[in-house]
């Protein structure tokens, strides 16, 4: 699934970044081979064509169309809506991920608020953790490939302890044609109703808090369903496709090489249109693979993944870590009453700097005459200080344009005296 490199790149280096180019899994070498050597045999093909089996007016004829190929074939524009196009869809992908259900903050939540070790409590916790995941499990079948392939029936997931098998007859017997994942939902709202009621919640805060908190992760589990209803326009999709494949079409035909270009080389292998290959049609097989992250592609989502880390962090929360704190002791620098830098490794020493405390801390402070106080700086006479920076006050009328704002009152006289 999700192809990490991060470790790889984490330190600048000289061709730090041409290591990354060995890697296959998630590669641009593995998205368009097909369709470069498809692109490489059909290429060949006219060209032999062309140099061994047309002579006279047929030779001519395909070179005048090779012409009118190259020409035309430029008019395509290509990296603009393909940039525009791919744009969209990597900040649709990343707008996926970061709207993705977390029942995490629910559960923190409702370990502060429904408080106790007794099954009662722990029955609370537990139920609504399974009920939670229950309803991601649920949405997740209808958008994702691989969980639906894992959980392809209610059995399986009675057999994984998301509902036990009266849940499911609960669940199936709701009257509703439309998606029902939120049903789970209202159950969970309901037993925490109900924990409020019966004192299990001792706070109206806390009670309306775990509401606030499950009404988001329903609203999360509401966005994946709309990510995969509400799409990408297909025309657009369309349009981005068919004028990638036109112009490499053209390609094939407008790059290839005729004996009337007398001033070119005559290359079997055209480096540049295959250039434009890689970078072109690439750059849609990105927009292909991340148009649904919710697929098999080696970068889309690792929804398994994350629905047993899930799974294993919701239990713990609710649970097995429910009022386990170690005991509360002195730490090492409780004496002290400035504490020291914490220690180092020497492997780590390299990346210790210096404190900082502000770039003009160590600026060079003024002399004592020049920190003097100017209590009237109006009357300062800087000719005897030589300080630069201060405005010098004029004395006569007609030195300075600003004896004109100083006397407003002289000059509105002089205007009306005009008019």
């Amino acid at each position: 699934m999700t192809i990490t490199y991060q470790y790889k790149v984490a330190t600048t280096s000289l061709f730090g970044f041409f290591r990354l180019l060995k890697t296959w899994r998630g590669s641009v070498y593995k998205l368009i081979y097909k369709e470069t050597l498809i692109f490489c045999l059909l290429y060949g093909i006219i060209s032999c064509i062309y140099r061994f089996c047309l002579a006279g007016t047929s030779k001519r004829t395909f070179e005048q169309v090779v012409a009118y190929c190259n020409k035309h074939t430029d008019l395509i524009p290509v990296s603009f809506i393909l940039g525009f196009y791919v744009t969209l869809v990597v900040g649709r992908w990343w707008t996926q991920f970061t709207n993705y259900p977390w029942p995490d903050r629910t559960l923190y939540v409702m370990g502060s608020y429904v408080v106790g070790r007794d099954d009662a409590s722990r029955i609370i916790r537990r139920t609504v953790a399974r009920y939670m995941m229950a309803a991601l499990v649920l949405i997740l079948r209808s958008c994702s490939v691989s969980v639906m392939k894992r959980y392809p029936t209610m059995e399986h997931i009675v057999t994984a302890g998301f509902l036990t098998q009266n849940e499911v007859i609960d669940f199936e017997n709701v009257n509703c044609k439309y998606h029902k994942f939120w049903v789970p939902l209202v159950w969970a709202n309901t037993v925490i109703t109900n924990a409020r009621r019966e004192g299990k919640i001792t706070s109206d805060y806390g009670f309306r808090l775990l509401i606030e908190q499950l009404a988001d992760f329903r609203d999360k589990c509401s966005i994946c369903f709309v990510f995969d209803w509400i799409t990408i326009p297909l025309v657009y999709t369309q349009v981005v496709t068919l004028a990638v494949y036109i112009f490499f079409g053209g390609c094939l035909i407008g790059r290839q090489y005729v004996d009337n270009d007398k001033g070119e080389v005559d290359l079997y292998v055209p480096v540049s249109t295959l250039l434009q290959f890689l970078f072109y049609m690439g750059w849609l097989k990105v927009a292909e693979q991340l148009i649904n992250p919710f697929g098999e592609d080696d970068d889309d989502f690792d929804m398994n993944w994350l629905l047993d880390r899930h799974w294993g962090a919701a239990m713990c929360l609710v649970d097995y870590c429910h009022q386990v704190v170690p005991d509360l002791v002195k730490d090492i620098h409780f004496n002290e009453m400035v504490t020291e830098d914490l220690p180092y490794t020497e492997a780590s020493m390299a990346s210790r700097r210096p404190n900082f405390m502000g770039s003009t801390y160590n600026l060079a402070r003024p002399t004592l005459v020049q920190q003097r106080l100017v209590l009237n700086p109006e009357a300062y006479d800087i000719n005897q200080t030589g300080f630069a920076g201060l405005r010098r006050r004029s004395t006569a009328q007609g030195d300075s344009s600003w004896i004109l704002f100083r006397h407003k009152e002289s000059l509105q006289y002089v205007y009306f005296t005009f008019i």
